[in-house]
């Protein structure tokens, strides 16, 4: 008697398109990467423009066809610094910076009172907040200027912040509340019963918690000052006028002066920046805080 041995099975072989979803994510990694580097070369190259025009002549800067091959010069920063750059630059940076800490400092209890304590109407609260940034700026620039003018104010730097801080105080509330709303509830908790008081509570755990997020919210409060220009024109004139207001100088009844306004406007988005290249450790960290759990 005999028994039938069973074949073994047949195997097919897979292609490309049989492949691990993991080899295949792999083989789209270069592809992904150039996609990437494309994208941020093209949105770069605006900033690489400008850069490169503050280095010429003005009339390279406006030739038809562009000029891709000159000699490299300075004068264009020297005519800049010598239109006295430099206070302009320190109004900006007052103002920027002094609102900025303000906001992160006003609003950092308010957000605190609005995600752990609760307050009683606090969703009005937060709608009234972010309905400040519905009105145009143009519809409040009149009282502004009155009360300005009212106060002996006019054309001040210290002015100035206090409208900054009025502008990005809504943003900073939100954003710090978010924040906050992601923290864990343990964490807290167990803070409380060890007998910590709020301003325990907000100093030795919260603060250090939600550090790169508060970091994350000035970095976005002083850009948003920095860049301000409305603002900026209706309310100073010759003591108070920032960077933005200074490059509106080279727009004249002559002409456009491209390659110095470049350099100009070179000069004025350095600082930010900067301040973005050095604190992006602490940008990354606040921005992605409780995107992962």
């Amino acid at each position: 008697m005999t028994t039938a041995i069973a074949a073994p099975p047949k195997t097919k072989v897979q292609g490309v398109a049989g492949l691990p979803g993991r080899l295949r994510y792999r083989r789209r990694l270069p592809v992904v990467g150039i996609l990437a580097w494309l994208a941020g070369l093209l949105f770069f190259f605006p900033v690489l423009w400008m850069f490169a025009t503050g280095f010429k002549q003005e009339a390279q800067a406006s030739t038809d066809p562009p000029t891709f091959l000159f000699a490299p010069t300075l004068d264009q920063y020297r005519a800049v610094l010598g239109r006295d750059f430099a206070p302009y630059f320190l109004n900006s940076l007052s103002a920027s910076l002094i609102s900025t800490v303000l906001a992160v400092a006003l609003a950092l209890p308010a957000a605190y009172a609005l995600s752990l304590v609760r307050i009683p109407a606090w969703r009005d609260s937060l709608f009234f907040f972010i309905s400040t940034k519905m009105l145009p700026p143009v519809a409040m620039i009149l009282p502004l200027y009155v009360l300005a003018t009212n106060l002996g104010v006019l054309d001040n730097v210290t002015m100035l912040a206090m409208v900054y801080t009025a502008m990005n105080l809504p943003i900073a509330v939100w954003m710090i509340r978010s924040f906050l709303m992601e923290l864990p509830k343990e964490v807290l908790e167990a803070a409380r019963l060890d007998g910590a008081t709020r301003r325990t509570e907000m100093w030795r755990v919260i603060f250090p918690m939600i550090a790169p997020g508060l970091a994350a919210t000035a970095l976005i409060c002083f850009i948003f000052a920095w860049n301000e220009f409305f603002f900026a024109v209706s309310l100073t004139a010759t003591q108070a006028a920032t960077v933005p207001v200074f490059l509106v100088g080279f727009i004249t009844g002559e002409g456009l002066f491209w390659a110095r306004l470049s350099a100009a406007s070179t000069m004025a988005a350095l600082p930010v920046i900067l301040a973005g290249w050095a604190a992006q450790r602490w940008l990354v960290r606040g921005l992605s805080l409780g995107a992962v759990k």
